[in-house]
């Protein structure tokens, strides 16, 4: 199961003397994730570090830390967690303390675990897209039953027909509204992949 931020979440800790502050958020691409980093990057800061992770793309920084140190704990803290779609940037005011390079391991991976750990969550459900037209006569039938599937109605243009609907239908649940649908319509509507052309 694969999950993502509801909003954005916030930790605090402090470690030996330095400050430790998390602060996570749902995104979903690069530029979003660097739109975050640059929102809430502290410029006197000792360090902002950072990690994200969408889909099979990721990206870490140690901004200063040494390396391998802070960009690679908080990845695998939003790995360790199952998180996609999450961008995690953990700012360090610095104590006085040195930590190590295990005990900086440590700081940035638990900061970066305990705010997603205590974060609101949502399942992320990977979807693909569908379009059909729906006679009118089958329409509220349609728009009852799709909900129980977790199919989201991206778009729904009527015309003297029916509807032309684009649907974001969830890839374990494809096959069966696909069959569901083409029973419906008898097959004489067709459905189409719209991911797929």
């Amino acid at each position: 199961m694969t999950w993502t931020l509801d909003g954005i979440a916030e930790h605090e800790s402090i470690i030996r003397h330095s400050v430790f502050r998390t602060l996570a958020a749902p995104v979903e691409d690069e530029a979003g994730a660097m739109a975050f980093l640059a929102e809430v990057s502290v410029a006197d800061a000792t360090h902002n570090c950072w990690a994200f992770r969408i889909g099979e793309r990721y990206r870490v920084s140690d901004d200063g830390e040494p390396s391998g140190t802070a960009g690679r704990p908080i990845l695998s803290a939003i790995e360790g967690q199952d998180f996609d779609g999450v961008m995690v940037v953990v700012t360090r005011w610095f104590g006085g303390v040195k930590l190590g390079a295990g005990g900086l391991v440590r700081a940035y991976g638990g900061a970066a675990a305990a705010c997603l750990r205590e974060a609101a969550k949502t399942e992320r459900i990977e979807r693909t897209r569908i379009g059909f037209h729906c006679p009118f006569h089958i329409f509220a039938e349609v728009e009852a039953k799709l909900p129980g599937w977790q199919v989201e109605t991206l778009s729904c243009e009527f015309d003297a027909e029916g509807a032309e609907m684009v649907l974001a239908v969830p890839l374990v649940a494809r096959e069966d509204v696909v069959v569901w649908l083409r029973d419906l319509t008898r097959g004489q509507k067709p459905i189409r992949a719209l991911d797929e052309e």
